[in-house]
């Protein structure tokens, strides 16, 4: 398991195949807070989506987020924000 405490703002998070699939806004509970520059296009486009704790694969030195899924898996699991 990941210590998501080391996890920065700003910082890239890359699937396992090296793809980029977002970059850190802020831990959030359990999970990822994506930027909402990379929440997408159509419905998905403005607001923020996550990335659940049970994705991260780990933290490089450098600080960048690895994940144990490629980059379009990841891209599936994202979770979208509750607009309540």
């Amino acid at each position: 398991m990941v210590d998501l405490s080391s996890i920065k703002e700003h910082a890239d998070i890359i699937g396992a195949d090296g793809v980029h699939v977002g970059t850190v806004d802020h831990v959030d509970g359990d999970r990822i807070k994506l930027i909402k520059a990379d929440s997408g296009e159509g419905s998905h486009a403005g607001h923020h989506h996550y990335i659940s704790e049970g994705l991260i694969a780990g933290v490089d030195e450098d600080g960048t987020v690895r994940l144990s899924a490629t980059g379009a898996n990841a891209v599936l699991f994202e979770e979208e924000e509750d607009e309540g």
